[in-house]
């Protein structure tokens, strides 16, 4: 096995063979993350700590084993939540780990003091691995936080779409289109739902 069938391996939710792979050749924090999807929290957290002066994703992921425990001590970055929790959760997510997402999502409100699209953030995850209701309700959450993210609202769109309620997918477009009137994908979306715009 070399590395890319290693990493390949782990973001396809099968580790096996992946976690020696990754020890033995050095690769701590890719072997962090196997321990975490193994259930060993506490050498996923120790193997984290070893790297978290010198990156940022092992800090996230040494935050993330704290946060899966009930035991965070300190917040994220801004940043980390943008570049991480999404990829995180979708990784969990694939390898089942539900007890580990619900752990995550439910600190939502609390990380949205960080970072107003934590809510399109997980509503988006969610709804993008097949668990629509909840994502959509996390959609709809997330405009009491950011009410001003022109994404935000065109997913919601989409989701309305799915559901065949336009009326209710253009008045998400038209709110899209109130905070950034050049957002392309509403427009082209809004024309086609109404080919006189």
């Amino acid at each position: 096995m070399n590395y890319k069938e290693a990493k390949d391996k782990l973001l396809a939710s099968d580790i096996k063979g992946c976690l020696q792979f990754f020890k033995n050749n050095g690769y701590i924090l890719e072997a962090a993350y196997c321990e975490l999807l193994n259930d060993n929290i506490d050498n996923a957290l120790s193997l984290f700590l070893t790297l978290k002066d010198e990156d940022t994703r092992a800090e996230w992921g040494a935050f993330l084993c704290k946060l899966i425990s009930g035991n965070a001590d300190k917040y994220p970055t801004y940043l980390q939540l943008r570049n991480f929790l999404e990829i995180d959760l979708d990784i969990l997510i694939k390898h089942f780990k539900g007890d580990y997402v619900q752990n995550i999502i439910k600190y939502a409100d609390w990380m949205c003091r960080i970072n107003p699209e934590v809510h399109k953030f997980i509503g988006r995850v969610l709804i993008n691995n097949g668990i629509d209701e909840y994502g959509r309700m996390y959609l709809t959450a997330a405009k009491d936080y950011f009410f001003q993210d022109p994404e935000l609202h065109y997913l919601l769109a989409v989701e309305f779409l799915k559901e065949k309620d336009f009326k209710a997918a253009v008045d998400s477009l038209n709110n899209c289109l109130k905070v950034l009137p050049g957002y392309f994908p509403a427009i082209n979306m809004l024309r086609n739902l109404k080919p006189d715009c």
